[in-house]
C-alpha cells in the first residue's frame, strides 16, 4: 500500500499569492439575473463576496487586477461585458505539500506526469501555488501548461497535461470520444458476504462488476451522490486480490464524472480505504498520512498530434 507517512516533514504554512493569474469573463446583462454594474470593481465585490470589499479595494490599489493586455484596472474602470479581468488568488496561509511530482514523458504538445497524493492539480481553496500545474510550469518554464483531464487532489497517479493552447482541444477530444484508456487501482475493505464466500471457497477471482448509475451534486456541493434517473456514469470494476479483510481492485472509468470511482465503490458497499468524503465526510486535516487508496495506474492513447501510440504505467498499490 502506498503511504504518505512523512508527518514529520515541515508543512511550512505561510501566506501566498498565485504566481499565475486567474481570470473571469465579465457577463452580459442577460447573465447577471437583474444585477447591473457601472464599475469592474463593483462586479468583483459581488462575484467574489467571500472576499471583503476592503480587500478588493486594496488589491486594485496595489495593481493586482488588470485586463488581458496588462493594463491596470482602477476603482473607477468601467464595466465592459465579455472582457476578461485578471486577478491573483491569495490565501493567508498555504499548506506546503511535502511530496514531489514526477515527469514521465514530454513532447512539444503534452507532458505526462505522476501526481502524488494530497497535491491538487489546479489552484483551489487553501492551495494557490501548491498545485501540480504551478509546479510543472515552474519546472519546465512553460507558462501554458494546463490539464487535459481531472484527477482528484486525494488521488495519486498519471495525468496528461497539454502545453500549447492551439492543440489543447485535440487532447480534450481524446477523453470526449473515449479514445483514451485509463486504468486505476484501489484498496477497500470487503463486504461480509464477499469475505465469507471467499473464505468458504465459493468465490473465484477475479470478481467483476459493471456499475452504471446517475450521479449528481450532493450536499455539500463538492461531493457527489447517486440519484434517480438515466445513468450518466459507467465504471468497470474487478476484485483481483484478497488479503485478510481487504481487497485490491482494478477499475476502468468509461465516463469521467467527478468522484465517479469513489462513489461507485461506495455503491458496491466497499468505500475506498481512507476516503475522507465517502461514505461520510470527515473533518479537514493537514496531516499527510493515510492517503486515500486510489491510484491512476495506467494511461494509454494515440497522441492526436504526433499519431504516436503511447502507454504509461506506474507501480501499483499493495494490500495492508
Amino acid at each position: 500500500m502506498t503511504s504518505a507517512s512523512n508527518n514529520s516533514l515541515p508543512q511550512n504554512n505561510q501566506s501566498a499569492i498565485a504566481a499565475q493569474p486567474s481570470y473571469v469573463v465579465l457577463p452580459r446583462d442577460s447573465e447577471l439575473n437583474g444585477n447591473r454594474f457601472e464599475f469592474v470593481a463593483d462586479f468583483l465585490k459581488w462575484k467574489f463576496n467571500q472576499i471583503s470589499a476592503e480587500v478588493w479595494a486594496e488589491r486594485i490599489t496595489q495593481g493586482k487586477v488588470h485586463w488581458q493586455d496588462g493594463n491596470l484596472i482602477s476603482a473607477t474602470t468601467p464595466y465592459v461585458a465579455t472582457k476578461r479581468v485578471y486577478y491573483y488568488r491569495e490565501v493567508e496561509f498555504e499548506t506546503k505539500v511535502p511530496f514531489k511530482e514526477r515527469i514521465l514523458f514530454k513532447n512539444d504538445h503534452s507532458i505526462v506526469v505522476f501526481k502524488p497524493h494530497f497535491l491538487p492539480v489546479t489552484p483551489g481553496g487553501n492551495y494557490v501555488n501548491e498545485c501540480l500545474i504551478h509546479r510543472v510550469r515552474k519546472t519546465t518554464g512553460i507558462d501554458t501548461v494546463a490539464p487535459a483531464h481531472r484527477l482528484d487532489k486525494d488521488t495519486a497517479g498519471i495525468i496528461l497535461l497539454t502545453t500549447k493552447p492551439e492543440t489543447r482541444h485535440q487532447y480534450h477530444q481524446l477523453f470526449l470520444d473515449g479514445n483514451i484508456d485509463k486504468r486505476y487501482q484501489a484498496v477497500a475493505k470487503l463486504t461480509k458476504q464477499i469475505l465469507s464466500e471467499y473464505q468458504q471457497g465459493e468465490l473465484a477471482l477475479p470478481q467483476h462488476w459493471t456499475v452504471k448509475n446517475r450521479l449528481k451534486r450532493g450536499e455539500p456541493s463538492f461531493t457527489m451522490r447517486v440519484a434517480e434517473g438515466e445513468a450518466n456514469t459507467h465504471s468497470e470494476i474487478s476484485l483481483v486480490e484478497i488479503k485478510g479483510e481487504y481487497g485490491l481492485f482494478e477499475l476502468s472509468p468509461i465516463t469521467g464524472k467527478m468522484h465517479q470511482l469513489r462513489v461507485h465503490m461506495q455503491s458496491l458497499g466497499m468505500p475506498l480505504l481512507d476516503d475522507k468524503f465517502y461514505p461520510e465526510l470527515q473533518p479537514k486535516s493537514l496531516d499527510f498520512v493515510n492517503p486515500m487508496q486510489l491510484l491512476a495506474k495506467k494511461l494509454s492513447y494515440i497522441d492526436p498530434v504526433t499519431n504516436q501510440a503511447l502507454s504509461f504505467e506506474v507501480e501499483g498499490l499493495s494490500l495492508p
